[in-house]
């Protein structure tokens, strides 16, 4: 299977990805890049240390200056990048993959990412073809962010409440972050699996597997905190529970916290994906906001922030897109933890309450199946409804009636074809959720 992705690179170690690729790839970054200096951080995975090694010495071959900011979750090597302005950045890591995977997600300078559509197939390219040696004359400089990164997550918030919460750092990163914030506020925390172990023994780190939110939702109601939240394994995504342990969808996530976004900046832009329900979108309005609707993926959403001015994003995944000084725009789940304390502490109401007014519709979550050729099914589908009153090709095929909607997309990372529809009705959603699974089934 190819390393190579749509947003990063990623692989099973040793079988697909190895200490060679390691080197080959530190040195067709910095070609590509042109850099002189770029950031490094890494996750706690077994086989990160020889990973690293390795991509350190191609940099540094290269001629490049390495500011290696150690441990660190995602978020953190985007601040590093932007706050110290080096040429770009590597975070080691597979993120929420289980522990066999490891990876490297690359960024230019002000942690613009690197993706499919925007050089990582030049590197790729470059990986077979480096020739000789590189110039040489590089060298590694240890420097540490972690102060700078965590008063830039607390200032994504002003209220800080007295609240006891749950937090499961699945012992992906989230927890290496979260500790200068955690020492600032006056919080009551009932920590679950802190300890960094690339090998993940309690759970995986991926909370958008409904499955691997049971530890965090059986604390929330045994301690009676007011809400939980679950990390992926690199923090750069969060995902929500409720004070009764209810998981909160990522897109009515997105409207609630627009709320602390727009009050810094009235009438400010905020993106959702197109997945998202009406529901995101009116909240978004109601908060005194914007809303634009984009397509999914973090390289595309950051992109439409830089052309929009956008000051807040939200993707149905957990991914929580943020405005940060110095124009950085990044996705991070700390960041997106600190504006709920935000929200919830000066709406002094339980979680549950102020989302319950964005679940008025009914939706079938997102659908996946394996179709031979899923171009073919969206062309059909769209035939089917080429007189709807709003067709879009925006991602895939949104098609918009007045009374139910639907998105239909190939995923970017895996041979499968997407489904999420929502309807005012739960009667008319299973309806027609139905007739498209059994369209996609029957490909």
């Amino acid at each position: 299977m190819p390393i190579f992705k749509a947003y990063d690179v990623r692989g099973v170690v040793p079988d697909e990805l190895g200490p060679d690729d390691a080197y080959r790839i530190g040195r067709a970054t910095a070609r590509h890049l042109g850099a002189r200096r770029i950031a490094v951080g890494c996750d706690a995975r077994t086989h990160t240390p020889e990973l690293k090694r390795e991509l350190l010495r191609g940099l540094v071959e290269e001629g490049v200056t390495v500011i290696d900011i150690g441990l660190a979750a995602t978020p953190m090597l985007y601040f590093a990048v932007a706050s110290l302005e080096t040429d770009g950045g590597v975070m080691i890591t597979a993120s929420h993959n289980p522990g066999q995977y490891n990876g490297f997600k690359i960024c230019r300078e002000q942690a613009i990412p690197v993706g499919e559509a925007s050089g990582l197939r030049d590197i790729e390219a470059l990986c077979g073809d480096l020739g000789a040696a590189g110039p040489g004359g590089g060298s590694v400089e240890t420097v540490d962010v972690r102060e700078g990164y965590t008063a830039q997550a607390l200032a994504v918030g002003e209220a800080t409440p007295e609240l006891h919460v749950v937090l499961d750092c699945g012992n992906g990163m989230a927890s290496v972050a979260l500790e200068g914030v955690l020492e600032a506020l006056p919080l009551r925390v009932e920590r679950l699996y802190f300890e960094p172990d690339g090998t993940f023994p309690n759970h995986p780190a991926d909370p958008l597997e409904v499955e691997n939110l049971a530890d965090v939702s059986e604390a929330v109601r045994r301690t009676g905190a007011a809400f939980g939240v679950a990390f992926d394994g690199d923090a750069d995504r969060a995902v929500f529970v409720d004070e009764t342990g209810e998981p909160v969808p990522s897109d009515l996530m997105t409207g609630l916290l627009a709320e602390a976004m727009l009050r810094r900046h009235p009438e400010g832009l905020v993106l959702y994906d197109l997945r998202s329900s009406w529901a995101t979108a009116e909240a978004i309005e109601a908060a005194g906001g914007k809303p634009g609707i984009c397509r999914v993926g973090h390289s595309f959403i950051k992109q439409a922030m830089r052309e929009t001015g956008a000051v807040f994003a939200g993707e149905l995944s957990g991914h929580f897109y943020f405005r940060f000084p110095g124009d950085l725009l990044a996705d991070d789940g700390i960041a997106a933890f600190r504006a709920l304390l935000d929200v919830v502490g000066r709406a002094g109401r339980p979680l549950s309450e102020l989302v319950a007014p964005l679940r008025r519709y009914h939706t079938s979550g997102e659908i996946s199946r394996k179709v031979s050729d899923p171009h073919a099914v969206i062309e059909e589908v769209a035939r089917q409804h080429e007189g709807a009153p709003e067709v879009s090709r925006l991602d895939g095929l949104l098609v918009r009636y007045d009374d139910w909607w639907f998105n239909l997309r190939p995923s970017n990372t895996e041979p499968l074809l997407r489904l999420t529809l929502e309807a005012r009705t739960a009667e008319r959603m299973a309806a027609e959720r139905d007739r498209l699974v059994a369209r996609m089934d029957a490909a």
